[in-house]
């Protein structure tokens, strides 16, 4: 098969953003440019690489087995040009993605107790949903992830090598509601009384429920601020200017007044967070990472009781 460098990240990333819109976009390319990258690895394989659906594209079981090995080539050639630069392996460069309510708390502390301990360490990360972090890993562009799941807590995805999971810790959702507002001094509420308060969520996306809305309230909910940042969710609960769901987690990022209520009278709200590795032995560096992340989750846990 004659595949070209750029043909192989170009299918790496198409993997990884599920569109060829967004694969140009993060490439830099133009959209004719990556779908004729496309068209030449399928003729190169001779097979077809990705099915095309309305929401984008997804890989062909021939495309998943090209993708392992393109990845396997793209690290190899990553770490020749890191060792030819004089980098050090147990000090190479970790690519970590998060959910956002991992970032708010988890991923600073735990950057923070490994730039103490490993300064030469170098960590980049990425903000997403589980679903985009699993693909992120399965393209080779992540080497750890925090994730979040519900039950019944399933495998991330279904493709083979598995990927490597492991529970940090697991949390039961409450509501963010204003100090001073209409549930003050209240430790609970009801999913009636919340169902017609107006909601702070982040965007929807097509892999993903609303995130902000409790899971199944009755009625259409008013979902009046949509934003992805949790500390402008938080500002805005403190505002009064709506409620949104949120994890204990949160806890130590919460600003004055909000505060975290419980909801009765529907089934209880669980999810569990989780780490994610890339299949294959890992670096010393990612051990590293993957070792700060346990503690500072170790540590919330145990403050949350």
């Amino acid at each position: 098969m004659d595949m070209t460098l750029i043909g192989l990240r170009v299918l790496r990333e198409v993997a990884e953003r599920g569109t060829i819109t967004a694969a140009a976009e993060a490439l830099g390319y133009t959209q004719s440019a990556v779908s004729r990258q496309v068209a030449a690895l399928e003729q190169a394989a001779g097979a077809r690489l990705f099915d095309r659906h309305p929401g984008g594209v997804r890989l062909t079981t021939e495309g998943r087995a090209l993708l392992r090995h393109a990845v396997i080539a793209l690290d190899a050639l990553d770490a020749a040009d890191r060792e030819l630069r004089g980098g050090e392996a147990e000090d190479g460069p970790v690519r970590l993605g998060f959910i956002p309510t991992a970032g708010a708390v988890i991923v600073p502390r735990a950057l923070a107790a490994l730039c103490r301990e490993h300064p030469r360490i170098r960590v980049s990360t990425r903000e997403g949903t589980t679903p985009s972090l699993v693909r992120a890993l399965r393209t080779g562009t992540l080497d750890v992830a925090v994730l979040s799941s519900r039950p019944p807590h399933r495998s991330p995805d279904t493709d083979a090598p598995p990927l490597r999971v492991e529970p940090l810790f697991e949390t039961r959702l409450g509501v963010a509601v204003a100090a001073g507002g209409r549930f003050a001094g209240r430790d609970s509420v009801t999913a009636e009384e919340i169902a017609g308060e107006p909601w702070i969520a982040s965007p929807a996306a097509a892999e993903e429920p609303l995130l902000g809305v409790w899971p199944g309230l009755p009625g259409r909910p008013r979902v009046r601020h949509t934003v992805r940042d949790w500390l402008t969710k938080l500002h805005l609960v403190a505002a009064g200017a709506g409620i949104t769901t949120a994890p204990p987690a949160l806890l130590p990022a919460v600003p004055p007044g909000v505060r975290l209520v419980a909801v009765e009278g529907v089934a209880e709200e669980w999810r569990r967070v989780s780490l994610a590795h890339a299949p294959g032995p890992a670096t010393a560096s990612a051990n590293a990472v993957v070792h700060a992340l346990r503690q500072e989750a170790t540590e919330l846990a145990d403050g949350l009781g």
